[in-house]
């Protein structure tokens, strides 16, 4: 699996261990990697996502899964979360046209 979250975008970053005698030795930081379900409230189910501890506070930010997709920008998002805001997008354009 790979260490990228599906909502943000965020993945590994790499930097340097320094010692106190100053010698430098390459390092990775990792992302706080979550298996999260989250609800849809449009879609009316739950959808288990790959997530950020930082994205699962964005979207309890932004009331929710739907608004926080609907907000973001589709070249952070993976391709299933991708899938699911154009699923969010079709159910609230469906219940705009029924009224």
């Amino acid at each position: 699996m790979a260490r990228r979250c599906e909502l943000t975008g965020k993945g590994v970053q790499s930097g340097n261990n320094v010692s106190h005698s100053n010698i430098k030795s390459r390092r990775r930081f990792l992302p706080n990697m979550q298996r999260a379900s989250l609800m849809s409230e449009v879609l009316g189910r739950s959808v288990k996502l790959r997530v950020t501890a930082a994205a699962l506070r964005s979207v309890e930010h932004n009331q929710g899964l739907d608004n926080f997709l609907l907000k973001q920008s589709d070249d952070k998002l993976s391709q299933t979360a991708l899938r699911l805001k154009r699923q969010i997008k079709k159910a609230v354009a469906a219940q705009q046209a029924s009224g």
